[in-house]
This record gives structure tokens, C-alpha cells and sequence, in this order.
């Protein structure tokens, strides 16, 4: 309703064109480039009913097998990756990151096969890594000479993702990063401080011109570097200058500007990430950000009919979020939430890491099954990145989590999918542990036991069905949720019957003052967490 008034209201307004004349144009329509227009966003429903997505943050970062943020960290002396690097492939003079993206070739990627797999598995979503802080753009791009369809793979890898997820029914998204890259890639106009390459500049600074005879002639390496600038004395990611951030010039802002839109007018997600503290450039300008809302939106219509766009954004506003979609990354909201939000976090590594693999150091199904139960209670999605390797497989331990995932959904699936929160998220100890998550909220997974007094709570969208999911077995054979006791004001009618989802029959059940006393069978339905339904 909300974005129908403001069609109506647009509608006689002179400025309907507007979005073609600005210096940054988007489709014009009901949404302007402001957070007072932008309010008027309501979350299209198969969001808000999908709940599981998984993410593939696969880019040429993983071809190292080394783990996040090397193509910044390979240039930082003494660093792990540094040495790597140093022994792997030769000193960052020599052999730099735009060398690894020529090495990589992703020659097993096989998109149509993995989002099988992911949805059979369970995921009604699918998010690709669009472009990461590197600056190399994973699609056909007209404004990115350095992109996967003129070196690397050769390949539009965007595009076969996209293709991929429609096939399979998949709802699809792109995750965008590289608004960073101007204050991100920074050492990479430095050099050694000591050792026989001591003062040799990395290749940071390399211009078009440098490249004669090189496998990249023609090619300019600050199209992908961006450093043709002085380096600031700290990454910022609000680009506060008092902070010792450096600030991006006009001609580096209109590119990520016009990158983004075509992204999103070629490949027509359903949904886009930004990595990025709101928007892109908040903190420098709101305008690049507002712009790309207000199209993503309005084409969303002009496609649809109506607005199925998803844009999330971190560390939202209450204002904020009428408008995007609070994203937190690695972890998880303390209550629940009026508006539908995200939790983003990673089996492992955001980019591939081997030694995370020989160490068996991936979060497990038991602990990503209650994450996304506690999530989908308090009115969330979880988005889990599942690392791809550099050849773009996943490795077999992953399937195992992903699998046992998916076991668990087709059980538990209908407590999950198309829900609504309840009065209440849950009940518990675990209710009470707040250990604060990395970038807001409270930590993704749970770093204590729980035990069948912890319960999490979601509704069937008509309000006459409840799931009660314990996020243990009880040992005694019974679970008490002390919020649905006699004259509780949660639910002060009669419960009808309750039934354990995978199980078959109605159970016995007892109601007092104290709380509602379930029997359960012998035999569990599956692992992790049990679903009642009540009715």
C-alpha cells in the first residue's frame, strides 16, 4: 500500500524524468533517491518466506587457498600471505594480484551442479559474489576491462550462476564489495622495508604504458588497483578522513556507480549485498547509494509489476531499515526485529582456505541449525557462505554440512519456510546469552550447550499454527514450554493437539499453570532440533 500511494503521488509530479537528467541516472518512477522516499519500501514476501540462502564469495582471492583479503594482505611485509605469496608464486614485484587473476581459470566450475545440490538441500535463494575489494568484476562488464569474461576464467560468471539459480528455482542475488578498493588495495603502492627487494615498489602502481610485452598489454593495472593517489594513513570503512582515510575522486565514484547499474540491469537480480556501512559511500556522499536504491526499485516494477527487489544494507538505522534490508554479518539479531533482516556468515574462510579444510575447522551442521532456527524466530534469514575453491568446487567436508543441513530442513522445513515470528522469539538459558557478534548483534553461533529447555518459536502465516522448536533431545522424554502453560497470555485458548514433525500421530500432552508438557516418542525424527506442531 505504501508503494502504491507514492505511484499515485509521483504521478502528478513534474519531475518524473529526473532520474535521466542527474549525474548519476536511475529509472525514473515511484521511489526518489531519498531515505524519505525509499521508506515507502516493503519487503517483497518471497524474501520474507524464504528464509535459507547460501552464498557462493568466490572470486580469484581463492585461487591462493589462503583465506580472506589476500589480494590486500600479500602486499603487507611479514604477513602469512605475504610469504605465501613470496613462495608460492614470487615477490609482489614481480608477480602481483593482477597476475593471480591470469592464473586463475575456475576449470571445474560447473554452476548448474552446485545449485542442484543447494537446492535439494534446501536453499530458496542463491547470492554470487559480484566483485570483491579486488576490483575484479565477475561478469561481462563495460566499464571493468579487468572482469572474468576477458581474463581468468574467460568466462561470464555471473551470468552462469544467474542461469544456474533460474533453472533450478532458485531466487537470485549479486554481492557487491568493490567501492573499497580505492583505500583497500593502498599497499600495494608500497614496498619492502627490508630483505633483497627492499625498496622495489610492488606493482600497485604499474600504468598502462608498463605493460609492453607483458601478458597484460592493453591493459591498464589501475583500472584495477586504483591507486593513482596518495595513500591514506588508515582503512576506513565510513571513509571518515579524520580518521586517516583517503577519499576517492569523482571519476573512481561514477564508475562503481555505472558497474553497479549495468550489473543490475543485465542480469536482473532479485536481491543485492553491499558490503558497506548502509550504502556505498556512506559517510562520503549518500548520493551513489540513494541512486542505485531508487533504481534497483523502480526496475524491479517496470519488470514485475511490483517491487521484488531486495537491497541489504549493515549497521542500519531505524529509519534505515524501513528502506533496505538490515544485513548483519556474522551475527545475529537479540530479539525480533519488526522489519525482515539477515544474517550473513561463512562455514569458514569468506574466500577458500585450504589449511581451514586439512583442519576440519568449518562451522558444523549442529551449530548452523540452531543459528538459523534462533534467526527465522526473530523475524530473519540466514545467508551461509559455503567457501568455493579456486577451481570452483566445494570440498567433501562441505557437502557433508550442507547435506546434514538439508536432511534437517526436509524434516523441519515446514516450521522454517513461510513463517512468521511469534509474540515471543523462544524461551531458555540460551535466551539470555548476549556475547556481542564481530559487526553488531550478538554472536552467530551459540559457544554454549543447549539443552531442551531452549525453544524458539514461529507461526504459520494465517496465526493458527505454532511450531515450538527445542534445539535439544531431552533425555526424559518430555519438553515443557513454560510459555504455553494454562492461562498463558501467549496462547490463552485451548491446544487442540501437537504433533513432532517427522513423526507420525498426535502426542500425549499435558497443560498446567507450569507450562505445556509434551511426551515425545522413543525415537527421534532426525538431529539437531525437533519441531512441535501446535494447533
Amino acid at each position: 500500500m505504501k508503494a502504491l500511494n507514492a505511484l499515485v503521488s509521483l504521478a502528478v509530479m513534474p519531475t518524473l524524468l529526473c532520474g535521466m537528467e542527474s549525474k548519476y541516472p536511475y529509472e525514473p518512477g515511484p521511489f526518489q533517491p531519498s531515505w524519505d522516499s525509499l521508506t515507502n519500501y516493503e519487503c517483497p514476501e518471497w524474501f520474507r518466506d524464504a528464509k535459507f540462502g547460501i552464498w557462493a564469495h568466490w572470486g580469484p582471492q581463492c585461487q591462493p587457498e589462503k583465506g580472506d583479503w589476500y589480494a590486500r594482505n600479500m602486499y603487507i611485509e611479514g604477513s602469512a600471505q605475504y610469504w605465501h605469496h613470496v613462495k608460492t608464486y614470487g615477490h609482489p614485484s614481480k608477480f602481483g594480484f593482477k597476475d593471480i587473476i591470469n592464473i586463475w581459470k575456475a576449470e571445474r566450475f560447473d554452476p548448474d551442479k552446485l545449485l542442484a545440490f543447494y537446492k535439494e538441500c534446501g536453499a530458496k535463494y542463491f547470492v554470487a559474489l559480484a566483485n570483491h575489494h579486488d576490483n575484479f568484476d565477475n561478469w561481462n562488464s563495460r566499464h571493468q576491462p579487468w572482469n572474468s569474461v576477458a581474463i581468468g576464467p574467460k568466462k561470464d560468471l555471473i551470468g552462469m550462476w544467474a542461469k544456474a539459480a533460474r533453472k533450478h528455482g532458485l531466487y537470485f542475488g549479486v554481492s557487491v564489495h568493490a567501492s573499497h578498493a580505492w583505500s583497500w588495495y593502498e599497499p600495494a603502492q608500497g614496498a619492502d622495508k627490508k630483505g633483497p627487494f627492499a625498496g622495489i615498489p610492488y606493482d600497485g602502481k604499474l600504468r598502462k604504458e608498463d605493460g609492453v610485452g607483458q601478458w597484460w598489454e592493453g591493459l591498464d593495472p589501475q583500472d584495477l588497483y586504483a591507486q593513482n593517489h596518495p595513500p591514506g594513513k588508515a582503512l576506513v570503512w565510513d571513509w571518515d578522513p579524520t580518521k586517516g582515510s583517503s577519499i576517492p575522486d569523482e571519476a573512481y565514484l561514477l564508475k562503481f556507480y555505472l558497474r553497479t547499474k549495468q550489473l543490475w540491469d543485465d542480469y536482473k537480480p532479485d536481491l543485492i549485498y553491499f558490503d558497506d556501512t548502509v550504502l556505498p559511500f556512506v559517510g562520503l556522499t549518500d548520493e551513489i547509494g540513494l541512486h542505485l536504491a531508487a533504481h534497483f526499485y523502480n526496475t524491479s516494477i517496470k519488470w514485475h509489476g511490483e517491487n521484488r527487489a531486495v537491497v541489504t544494507g549493515k549497521h542500519l538505522n531505524e529509519t534505515q531499515r524501513r528502506a533496505l534490508v538490515y544485513d548483519i554479518e556474522r551475527g545475529r539479531a537479540q530479539g525480533i526485529l519488526p522489519e525482515p533482516w539477515q544474517t550473513d556468515t561463512c562455514l569458514g574462510h569468506w574466500h577458500y582456505n585450504r589449511d581451514v579444510y586439512l583442519k576440519n575447522q568449518y562451522k558444523k551442521a549442529s551449530e548452523v541449525i540452531p543459528m538459523l532456527v534462533d534467526i527465522v524466530s526473530k523475524n530473519g534469514n540466514l545467508l551461509l557462505s559455503v567457501p568455493v575453491r579456486g577451481d570452483g568446487t566445494i570440498d567433501e567436508l562441505e557437502v557433508k554440512i550442507v547435506s546434514e543441513i538439508g536432511a534437517w530442513l526436509k524434516v523441519n522445513g515446514e516450521a522454517i519456510y513461510a513463517t512468521r515470528p511469534w509474540h515471543i522469539y523462544g524461551e531458555g538459558p540460551s535466551t539470555q546469552f548476549t556475547e556481542r557478534g564481530q559487526f553488531g548483534g550478538i554472536r552467530d553461533t551459540y559457544n554454549q550447550p543447549l539443552t531442551p529447555e531452549d525453544i524458539r518459536f514461529t507461526r504459520s502465516k494465517d496465526g493458527k499454527t505454532l511450531f515450538a522448536i527445542a534445539l535439544a533431545w531431552p533425555t526424559n522424554g518430555m519438553i515443557t514450554i513454560k510459555s504455553l502453560g494454562e492461562g498463558s497470555k501467549y496462547w490463552p485458548g485451548p491446544i487442540k493437539y501437537v504433533r513432532l514433525l517427522g513423526a507420525g500421530g498426535k502426542l500425549r500432552f499435558v497443560r498446567t499453570a507450569e507450562g505445556l508438557t509434551v511426551f515425545l516418542p522413543a525415537k527421534k525424527p532426525c538431529e539437531y532440533a525437533y519441531s512441535l506442531k501446535i494447533q
